[in-house]
C-alpha cells in the first residue's frame, strides 16, 4: 500500500481487518455476521455509501490502527458505520442509531462486555456530521470519524465519482432542493478550520479536500 488515497481491501484483506478486530476483544467473530454486514453494504439504494466506501475505510484503518490504543473497537465501529443506510429515513440520525444498536447488541450476544458494548455504540453515533462533540472527543472517535470522511480528500476524480454517487442516492429530491441541501453540507465542512484531527489525516487529506470541496460549491452553482 502506497502512502496515498488507499486502494480499496481486497476480500482477503476486508476478512482479515474482521478477524483482527474481534481478536483484539478477546472475542470470537459471531457465526454469519460478516455475510450479514456484506449483504447490508450491497443493498440497491446505495451508490456512495457501499462496500467500496467500506472496503476505502478498512484500508486506511489498516494503515493508521497504530494511532489508537482501542483500534479494534474503531475496526468494529467501521465495518458498522453504514450497515444501515435509507437515504429516505424520515428522522435525521435514525441511521447511525439503528447501525449503532445492531454493533452494540452483536457484541453482547458474543459476549463483549457492556462498557466495550457501549463504546463502539458510540463510536458509530459520532460519524453523524452533527453529532456532540463529547461523541468525538476520544482518540478512537477522532480516527474514526478522520477514515470516513476521508473521501473528502481524495483524489479529484475518485471525489467527482463520490458527488456523483451522493446525487444518486438522492434521486429523489428536487434539483433546486438538492443543490441548496448539498451546498450547505459542503459549506459546513469548508468552514471548519480544521477538517481532520490526526496530524496523519491532516497531511494526507487536508489540503486536498478543501480544493475538492470548492470545486463541488462550484458546479452546484453552475
Amino acid at each position: 500500500m502506497t502512502d496515498g488515497y488507499p486502494t480499496p481491501l481486497d476480500d482477503a484483506a476486508l476478512a482479515a481487518t474482521w478477524a483482527a478486530a474481534w481478536s483484539s476483544l478477546g472475542r470470537p467473530a459471531p457465526a454469519g455476521l460478516q455475510a450479514e454486514l456484506m449483504t447490508a453494504w450491497s443493498e440497491p439504494q446505495r451508490h456512495y455509501h457501499d462496500q467500496r466506501h467500506l472496503r476505502e475505510c478498512l484500508a486506511l484503518w489498516t494503515r493508521w490502527r497504530e494511532h489508537s490504543p482501542r483500534a479494534g473497537e474503531v475496526a468494529i465501529a467501521l465495518w458498522f458505520h453504514d450497515a444501515i443506510y435509507d437515504p429516505q429515513a424520515p428522522v435525521s440520525g435514525s441511521n447511525e442509531l439503528n447501525s449503532a444498536a445492531w454493533a452494540a447488541r452483536s457484541l453482547v450476544r458474543a459476549g463483549a462486555d457492556s462498557d466495550t458494548a457501549q463504546r463502539v455504540h458510540d463510536l458509530v453515533m459520532a460519524t453523524q456530521h452533527d453529532a456532540p462533540a463529547a461523541l468525538g472527543s476520544s482518540l478512537e472517535a477522532q480516527l474514526l470519524v478522520d477514515i470516513d470522511l476521508s473521501i473528502l480528500g481524495s483524489p479529484a476524480e475518485r471525489f467527482e465519482r463520490y458527488d456523483q454517487d451522493v446525487r444518486k442516492e438522492y434521486a429523489w429530491v428536487p434539483g433546486f432542493r438538492y443543490q441548496e441541501a448539498r451546498a450547505q453540507v459542503l459549506q459546513s465542512f469548508i468552514d471548519r478550520p480544521r477538517l481532520y484531527r490526526g496530524e496523519h489525516a491532516v497531511a494526507l487529506l487536508e489540503a486536498q479536500a478543501r480544493i475538492n470541496l470548492a470545486a463541488a460549491l462550484s458546479r452546484l452553482a453552475q
